[in-house]
């Protein structure tokens, strides 16, 4: 059997990232990956990042999400391609003031890292894990999102496992010949329950078992520390954090 673990975006929550990396140690897991978004938005970029680069040197396969694009080169149409008008300035004040708190090591870091990985399970089996969906760090899997286009974003990979992130909301999807497994969010969850969200896959032999778990962490803390940063909508952010759903 192989275990994989999924995380995604932490969004600079280091709290909440420490509280799951003590909760998976006990799973034991082969691998662990880590799909996207780490710095934006929470109070303590640093911190995270640094939590990340010492799962990476464990091990972990770390992907780009596509406000590490923001945060790394203000890049701002490829990270937010749905803003036609223009990006909002409270994104703009908040990937500054995390491009600022990483330094220009973490940043060179953030750069680096590939937008997939792919991974191999003892029994053959093929894992994606990548932000949004194959080949695209901004078109997610979205709860209402058509069948026909499930269908053609999933086609793009013959991955069987499709281990993603981006919409901060936890759901396991078994198309039958895919199965898509989407951890929600470790630190800026948007379903409603305000705890990290992250993922465990079993592969034996050909058969999956895919299930989203919960940990709890010190909520407030976080929300307050971004409440004190100050930055123009904080106050969002930390409602975000606090009730575990978007406020904007």
């Amino acid at each position: 059997m192989t275990r994989l673990i999924i995380l995604s975006d932490v969004h600079g929550n280091a709290i909440a990232l420490e509280a799951v990396r003590a909760a998976i140690r006990t799973e034991k897991p082969d691998f662990v990956a880590v799909a996207g978004d780490h710095a934006l938005n929470g109070p303590d970029p640093a911190g995270a990042v640094d939590l990340l680069r010492q799962m990476e040197a464990d091990g972990a396969a770390i992907v780009s999400g596509n406000t590490d694009i923001a945060v790394a080169d203000f890049d701002y149409a490829a990270a937010f391609p749905q803003y036609a008008d223009g990006v909002p300035d409270t994104f703009r004040a908040a990937a500054e003031w995390a491009h600022d708190a990483l330094g220009d090591e973490r940043i060179a870091w953030l750069r680096r890292l590939p937008a997939e990985r792919r991974l191999v399970a003892d029994d053959g089996t093929m894992v994606l894990v990548c932000h949004a969906s194959p080949g695209s760090q901004t078109a997610g899997f979205d709860q209402a999102l058509d069948p026909n286009v499930i269908i053609e974003r999933v086609a793009r990979t013959d991955a069987r496992v499709i281990a993603c992130g981006h919409t901060h909301l936890p759901e396991v999807r078994d198309l039958g010949w895919k199965l898509i497994v989407n951890d929600g969010s470790v630190g800026y969850v948007f379903d409603g329950d305000p705890t990290a969200s992250w993922a465990r896959v079993d592969l034996d032999e050909g058969g999956i078992r895919a299930e989203v778990n919960r940990t709890e962490y010190d909520v407030l803390a976080v929300a307050n520390a971004i409440s004190a940063r100050g930055l123009p909508g904080d106050v969002y952010r930390a409602a975000t954090v606090r009730t575990g759903k978007l406020v904007r």
